[in-house]
């Protein structure tokens, strides 16, 4: 939502003002859900201001907290009822200086969970990706311990998704909870709708914010 977004998110904004953005995500849950497919939101609690590519390095947003508040926070608070999310590999300074969103208790607990009100499945970012630091076991061992529900390891590397499988656990408690919730969304009958009429739609919301 920030006007001088960086140009890793381009394509993926949805828009530069926190309206658009709640507007038309809300659309897009709605039509995913339609469908029969869950949405998952991302990347909370917020990638705008990344002047980086987390994949290749650590991003560091500056802004203050009121700043966070005000623009970046606000399309999150207004889907927070949706039942999945996914966390951002970026560093928010003012609020925990040494560690990204994912690997960040403050950032999850304070944040995500209080401010923001998200109490769905929360899981990270690709492990893999650059901006987390440490070895694939120590980065999922973080995640979980900052307040994460999920881990996602995309590479498919064979060894480390064995030394993964020596420090992954079960789901329970509130996980279990989040993750039974999510199940229902993404495996509910959809509604009949044609092709055509998900088309129309959508032609119609793009003229809004063309």
């Amino acid at each position: 939502t920030q006007q001088d977004s960086a140009t890793i998110i381009s394509e993926r904004a949805l828009g530069n003002t926190t309206t658009a953005v709640i507007d038309l995500a809300r659309e897009i849950t709605k039509g995913l859900k339609r469908a029969g497919v869950a949405p998952v939101i991302k990347h909370m609690p917020g990638h705008g201001r990344a002047t980086c590519d987390s994949h290749l390095e650590l991003p560091k947003v500056d802004a203050s907290i009121a700043e966070l508040n005000d623009v970046d926070f606000v399309p999150f608070k207004a889907l927070n009822d949706e039942s999945m999310a996914m966390s951002a590999h970026v560093l928010y300074s003012q609020i925990d200086a040494n560690s990204p969103a994912t690997a960040s208790a403050t950032l999850i607990k304070e944040v995500i969970r209080s401010s923001i009100g998200f109490d769905g499945l929360l899981m990270t970012d690709d492990i893999n990706m650059k901006a987390l630091s440490g070895s694939i076991a120590t980065r999922a061992n973080r995640a979980i311990e900052a307040g994460c529900d999920i881990v996602l390891h995309c590479s498919g590397d064979f060894d480390e998704m064995k030394e993964l499988s020596e420090v992954a656990t079960e789901l329970t408690d509130d996980a279990l909870r989040r993750a039974q919730s999510a199940e229902k969304v993404a495996f509910h009958t959809p509604a009949n709708t044609s092709a055509q009429d998900i088309e129309d739609e959508l032609n119609s919301l793009l003229r809004r914010y063309s």
